[in-house]
């Protein structure tokens, strides 16, 4: 009963959500009682059912009846797993919750090596995330994870590149290098290590000419240590009860002047360099590298600047306490805020039904991706971009906020040893 009561739970809040969001960004409102009614179905139905729809990177069909981790919950000894979902909207694009989201598992399989791709064939694999991109990935067997966000810099577009092709390929790599690495014993990998396997890739590829992104780069593992490699201005917040418990500072050379790895073809280079100017080419080396123990109720969102050029830390804490605290995954005490027991069970996407959207981590993700697309179309509230705007140029009349491709990672941390048993 507590499951069901959980699920219902989750139904009415994800409801919420898009009672806000829909109207305001794909304008269809109409749809909004019988979306209510089949997601309500959906939470109460297929118990015991597991998602098996592709995701947007690199892999395959998931195993039904595993549990939803990547520690296994039959361990003798308490591990760290984490419960991942991304979500996302192109610029041009009409944010939809129900498609523009991704679950993680990390039973599915590699199944495609993207090098062997043509362009064609690696456009069709995209999400529908514009030059925004991002992976998840486990490690070998090891029990740990790799994901991350990488921003495309659309100034390529000026020289009739398309700068999806540098950040998804960058993603593509990055994921397939994670799950090939530590295939027995203790992992070593670090973030930086894993940017730099997929950048010196995406340098060798013949299909990617020029271009360049932005990336925060994570590896989570199952003693409870992240690592994490940030360049430019894509970034990552820990949330803990009800707090911001770290946040990233960019990494920029100007103002909206990010770091950035790029590819930069001769021709181009001796254009700019005639012209009197210079090409970014920053190098995984540049980026700041650090280290952070989660625990049990953590949340780690990480984000392209399409969600931190329109929302705040402090913003995105509202966003996601909200939904943390109506659900009961942290809960409000006279002793102050705690992890729930119900976290548990709405972050198990083994006991969700088929639909992407069925668990907390889905619901957290799609909410910060809906209010940070309703806030950059918004022309009357000043974002983080438009007071930066402010301070750096007092005479520009910049005011609202700032569209552009938007993309969310949200992981939660499970104690297995600490977690509700139903």
């Amino acid at each position: 009963m507590q499951f069901l009561e959980s699920r219902r739970l989750l139904a009415a809040a994800l409801y919420g959500s898009l009672r806000v969001i829909q109207p305001q960004v794909t304008g269809i409102a109409s749809s909004l009682g019988l979306f209510q009614a089949a997601f309500a179905t959906r939470a109460l139905e297929g118990l015991t059912s597991c998602s098996n729809i592709s995701p947007p990177i690199a892999y395959g069909t998931t195993n039904c009846g595993q549990a939803y981790s990547t520690a296994s919950r039959n361990s003798l000894s308490s591990s760290i797993g984490y419960r991942i979902a991304a979500s996302y909207s192109g610029k041009n694009n009409r944010f939809d919750p129900e498609s523009d989201i991704f679950n993680y598992n990390p039973f599915s399989q590699l199944r495609v090596k993207f090098k062997e791709l043509n362009v064609t064939e690696r456009k069709q694999r995209r999400p529908q995330s514009g030059q925004d991109a991002f992976f998840i990935s486990k490690i070998g067997e090891t029990g740990s994870v790799a994901f991350g966000i990488a921003d495309g810099v659309g100034g390529w577009t000026e020289s009739g590149v398309d700068p999806a092709d540098f950040s998804h390929g960058l993603c593509e790599y990055m994921a397939a290098e994670a799950y090939g690495h530590c295939k027995s014993g203790a992992c070593t990998l670090q973030a930086k290590d894993l940017l730099e396997a997929g950048y010196q890739q995406v340098v060798a590829d013949d299909w990617i000419t020029a271009g360049g992104s932005t990336a925060c780069i994570a590896i989570g593992r199952s003693d409870g240590l992240l690592n994490v490699s940030n360049l430019g201005d894509s970034g990552f917040i820990q949330l803990r009860l009800n707090a911001v418990h770290h946040c990233t500072e960019p990494q920029t050379h100007a103002f909206n002047t990010p770091y950035q790895l790029s590819v930069i073809p001769p021709y181009i280079l001796a254009r700019t360099k005639a012209f009197g100017g210079r090409r970014l080419q920053d190098m995984p080396d540049d980026s700041h590298v650090s280290s952070h123990t989660v625990r049990h109720g953590d949340i780690l969102i990480f984000a392209s600047d399409g969600v931190w050029d329109n929302l705040s830390p402090q913003d995105v804490l509202k966003i996601v306490s909200r939904r943390m605290l109506s659900l009961s995954a942290w809960h409000r005490s006279k002793n102050g805020i705690t992890v729930g027991h119900q976290i548990d069970i709405l972050t198990d996407q083994s006991r969700a039904s088929q639909s992407q959207t069925d668990t907390l981590q889905a619901l957290l993700a799609i909410s910060i991706v809906g209010e940070a697309k309703v806030a950059s179309l918004d022309t009357r509230r000043d974002g983080p971009f438009a007071r930066e705007v402010a301070k750096h140029f007092p005479n520009e009349e910049w005011h609202g906020g700032k569209p552009d491709d938007i993309c969310v990672i949200v992981a939660i941390v499970i104690n297995d040893g600490q977690t509700y048993k139903a």
